[in-house]
């Protein structure tokens, strides 16, 4: 393999010698910066044929680059100093001293080189920190061990630099003299690249900030917004499916929402709650996949046409056991709550192993992990799905960055059923990837809950509460009478509407309608209307945030 590496690879001199008349160079449907080497991944790519998307490939400059390293279109640049030599070693000790640790790329590649080639790098430096990295990557990808004896020497060295990576609690590899802290296990392993924008919010410390409001407040009050934050998230998440569940169905949803991080999570669990989400199995198969799956359109002639290509359903329960099993690790190493919800909920969406509710899964596990860890005030969550109703394109934009690189590289036929089938090994498209940028933000909108929603929603019930107490001082009325009188006239910019004055409240006098509406205009600092708004005929005061 080493032999036939060193043949293929054109030398940099001849490259550069042909650069000015050679027609642009396209790797992965990217033009290359001109008279540069591909390097590290880049490199190994192109010369094994590896099938991998890769996300910033880098290449060296046949010339000096200000600072060492500069980023163009996509690329990393580096200066002509850092050309390694054309070896599998050199190259992928490039790769891990220099680019972001991509598990995928590293193991299509040692499914494409012989296990002695692996053991030749660890022979020819047994001490190096870099030959060490590659051999214990090889042996836990592979799950396959190397003719080598076990490392006698050197220091420990972390499989992931942690002033980089967000990492687990490590376990020492001794056979490799390396400090094994991935967050996950070769079943499922994310990658999570410590960012100024995580690495701020988590010091931020949102969690406490939304207890410590809480703990300030009645708790008949908390109770009550508990109650209206957990449906203003389950009627979100139907929202996004574009769904409107009758309230029965509703109700169920919000029970299991509400419970929330109390139930162990496993495969049989999440079943369960499928089950929950799909009470109708008449034509829609319950429980976990056993056909092909995909997200988007359809063609002229109703055959799929993808923009998503679910995990095979051969893969699906490997691949959930290992979310399962990650997650674990990352609470047990106190990985910060958000980010392990994260990884979770989205890995999850991205394999969508049952046929369907897959969504709604996906938003009750964020729920999940931020209850069982703790991370939201008890009994009460955070309406996550509200937030990302009202940023669904976005949604959609976060999920598609991540799941579009992988469609080129999963070969696939239409089947009889206008389903797909898959025709090549995929699952580990799904076991490793780099969750980064989506957890920067679902983190957004956790901390949009905790700033915004939570403290608005505590307000709204306090002035409530107050009109309520100032309308009762001079009338007597039921209680939840009173309270539907409120929210018509917030609802309706401070007055009631004649349709509701001559229906539920037919019965006030001119002067009690207008001292209630005088009072909640006060208490909700509203502004004196000019024309009121009439409201529609299907007007659901249950519906109304100040309903118990």
């Amino acid at each position: 393999m080493e032999a036939a590496y060193n043949r293929s690879v054109i030398s940099a001199r001849e490259r550069k010698m042909t650069s000015n008349t050679a027609s642009p160079r396209v790797f992965q449907d990217r033009i290359a910066p001109r008279d540069t080497e591909l390097v590290g991944y880049a490199a190994l790519i192109e010369m094994y044929g590896i099938e991998a998307p890769i996300r910033e490939p880098s290449a060296v400059a046949n010339a000096s680059v200000k600072g060492g390293r500069k980023t163009q279109d996509g690329w990393t640049v580096f200066d002509k100093r850092y050309m390694p030599d054309q070896t599998l070693a050199a190259q992928l000790g490039f790769a891990l001293r220099h680019e972001q640790i991509d598990l995928l790329i590293l193991k299509r590649l040692f499914q494409k080189v012989s296990p002695n080639d692996i053991a030749s790098i660890v022979q020819a430096e047994p001490t190096g920190a870099s030959a060490r990295r590659i051999w214990f990557f090889y042996e836990w990808l592979m799950q396959e061990r190397i003719q080598v004896p076990d490392a006698e020497q050197g220091n420990y060295v972390e499989a992931l630099d942690q002033r980089e990576y967000f990492t687990s609690q490590p376990m020492n590899s001794s056979r490799h003299r390396v400090r094994d802290n991935l967050l996950g296990n070769p079943s499922f392993c994310p990658m999570l690249r410590r960012s100024e924008f995580l690495s701020n919010t988590i010091a931020h410390r949102w969690s406490d900030a939304a207890k410590e409001l809480v703990g300030t407040i009645d708790r008949q009050v908390v109770a009550r917004a508990a109650s209206f934050l957990l449906l203003a998230d389950s009627q979100a998440s139907y929202q996004i499916e574009g769904e409107r569940p009758p309230r029965n169905r509703l109700e169920l949803w919000m029970r299991a929402v509400a419970q929330a991080g109390r139930r162990r999570l496993s495969i049989d669990e999440l079943v369960r709650l499928q089950h929950i989400v799909i009470e109708e199995d008449r034509f829609i198969k319950r429980g976990l996949r056993d056909a092909g799956g995909f997200i988007g359109g359809r063609d002229w002639n109703n055959d799929p046409s993808p923009e998503h290509v679910s995990a095979r359903h051969e893969d699906i329960a490997d691949l959930l056991q290992g979310i399962i099993e990650c997650g674990q690790r990352m609470a047990k190493s106190d990985v910060d709550a958000v980010l392990q919800a994260s990884v979770m909920a989205f890995a999850f969406v991205f394999i969508h192993p049952f046929e369907d509710g897959n969504g709604r899964l996906h938003r009750y596990m964020i729920h999940h992990v931020l209850a069982e860890r703790g991370y939201t005030p008890t009994g009460m969550i955070f309406p996550v799905s509200s937030v990302l109703l009202k940023r669904q394109a976005e949604y959609g934009e976060e999920l598609r960055a991540f799941t579009g690189p992988l469609l080129p590289f999963v070969e696939w036929v239409p089947t009889g059923k206008q389903n797909v089938r898959v025709l090549n090994e995929t699952a580990d498209l799904y076991r490793f990837g780099d969750y980064t940028e989506i957890t920067e933000f679902l983190y957004e909108c956790v901390v949009t809950t905790i700033e915004h929603d939570l403290p608005r929603q505590i307000e709204y019930l306090a002035r409530f509460d107050e009109a309520k107490g100032r309308i009762q001082s001079f009338m007597e009325m039921p209680d939840e009478m009173i309270s539907s009188l409120i929210n018509f006239i917030s609802q309706n910019n401070g007055v009631l509407s004649k349709k509701r004055r001559r229906r539920e409240f037919e019965k006030m006098t001119d002067i009690e309608v207008e001292a209630a509406e005088a009072m909640v205009r006060d208490v909700f600092d509203m502004d004196v209307p000019g024309d009121a708004l009439e409201q529609s005929d299907d007007d659901d005061p249950a519906a109304l945030p100040g309903r118990r």
